[in-house]
């Protein structure tokens, strides 16, 4: 796909934009408390492995790790081996190693880890740009309450992700000279999105992409299905360097809590893997209720709760046995059961909810968190480790790889995806008869083939 020019003749804006938008004042702006990102002197990530593509020799035999975990999944008890390396030689820079000052501090989203970070350290593994936070910031986290600040517009709202950092990190993916070889995920449910406002026999005059990120879902619409489509995203980068499609559309620089349309606006709301970055999701959807006209349709989806479970366990075991506990490296996810819940707290009726999983093999376990990065998808809760050890790195790259190869020798990670489908509430919808209407009750409906008549039964 070629990113569309800023000005596409398929593309214009309405002729009254506040027909459609409100005033700026009056919705709440996002927040702005978030940490900068770490400023290196050269715009490439840092990989943990050399030009040549083959692993730097570790200092530390990952052979013993190796073997605990394999008599751990047998039942038997070992004993952790807590081994830090003084230094490492990496790419012939000698970096010396920092003195770790781990205060653990009770939260109440759980054990928040400080660590302060010399000049060089960072080289010494390749760190999501959601963890490469400057040392002297680590003080700065206001996480102590565990709520939302002031001005927030749903109070005790636990505030688990760093907003302003997650739209960084989807700025800088869409600014890479090659964002489509990271798309292959979004592409493949938004095609899947897609799929299923085909599945539904009616047009729709005026459409929301919520979360768009590139236009994933637009590119396999088409006019004759929607008449308008808009685009909204938190990161500007993804709006400027959207994907061609056939559908006038309209871009929106927005954030997914804070929605800026009037009520009854539009006929369709879809959304594809955005929504489990939301703070306060119950309040973003209650927000898509509001701006959908009556009988008009919500469809989206969602990381679910065992999205990149190897990579989860694979971590918690490498970072247990070098440094004595684990902390959260993967995002925490909306469960199936509460999911149908808060979209009927929401407002929507004739709910629909599936799961479906996408198993995607990668070389290495580094290559997979590269091609997260790459995504926008790397972790941004605010109780986030912001360091990682290079032999605790490459003690997980390699209990991955233990546990989990395949045949081939690459790595499989698991995507769980929950698709999601809600109607807001109208007089011409079906809806379910009276209790007590029934004529037959399932106990008379184990005997229908004794009521049949014989001939009826041969059919």
């Amino acid at each position: 796909m070629r990113p569309k020019k800023a000005q596409e003749e398929g593309a214009k804006p309405l002729a009254d934009p506040k027909e459609i938008l409100l005033e700026t004042s009056s919705y709440p702006a996002p927040h702005t408390h978030a940490l900068e990102p770490f400023n290196s002197s050269s715009s490439t990530p840092v990989h943990p492995h050399s030009p040549s593509g083959v692993l730097p020799k570790p200092h530390v035999g990952l052979t013993p790790t190796i073997l605990r975990v394999t008599l751990r999944r047998n039942g038997k008890r070992t004993r952790p081996n807590y081994l830090h390396v003084p230094s490492a030689k990496i790419f012939g820079v000698v970096a010396k190693a920092a003195l770790v000052h781990a205060h653990k501090k009770r939260r109440q989203l759980g054990t928040q880890l400080e660590m302060l970070r010399p000049a060089g350290l960072w080289r010494l593994c390749r760190l999501s740009w959601a963890a490469r936070v400057p040392a002297e910031n680590l003080g700065r986290r206001d996480v102590t309450s565990g709520v939302s600040p002031r001005g927030s517009t749903s109070p005790r709202t636990l505030n688990i992700f760093d907003r302003d950092l997650k739209r960084k990190q989807k700025n800088w993916a869409a600014r890479q000279p090659e964002p489509t070889k990271f798309d292959y995920l979004k592409e493949e449910v938004g095609s899947r999105i897609a799929d299923r406002v085909y599945d539904i026999p009616r047009n729709f005059p005026l459409a929301l992409d919520l979360g768009c990120g590139r236009g994933y879902i637009a590119q396999y619409l088409n006019k004759e299905t929607i008449g308008k489509f808009f685009q909204a995203d938190i990161a500007e980068n993804a709006l400027k360097n959207s994907l061609e499609t056939e559908i006038p559309t309209v871009s929106v620089l927005a954030d997914e809590e804070f929605l800026p349309f009037r009520e009854n606006t539009f006929d369709l709301v879809v959304s594809s893997l955005s929504l489990h970055w939301v703070n306060d999701l119950p309040r973003a959807l209650e927000q898509i209720h509001y701006i959908l006209k009556p009988d008009g349709v919500f469809i989206g989806a969602m990381f679910g709760g065992d999205t990149l479970y190897e990579l989860r366990c694979s971590l918690q075991l490498a970072e247990t046995e070098r440094e004595g506990g684990f902390s959260p490296h993967i995002s925490p996810f909306t469960a199936v059961n509460d999911l149908g819940h808060l979209l009927g707290r929401a407002g929507f009726n004739t709910l629909t909810v599936d799961t479906d999983e996408i198993q995607v093999n990668y070389p290495g376990m580094f290559e997979l968190m590269e091609d997260l990065q790459g995504m926008g998808e790397s972790n941004c809760s605010w109780n986030r480790k912001a360091l990682l050890h290079r032999d605790t790195m490459l003690a997980a790259a390699a209990v991955y790889r233990e546990m989990y190869r395949n045949e081939d020798g690459s790595v499989p990670a698991t995507y769980q995806i929950y698709y999601m489908i809600g109607w807001k509430y109208h007089e011409s919808q079906a809806r379910p008869a009276e209790r007590g209407s029934a004529t037959v009750s399932f106990g008379e409906l184990g005997k229908i083939n004794n009521l049949m008549p014989q001939g009826n039964k041969s059919q």
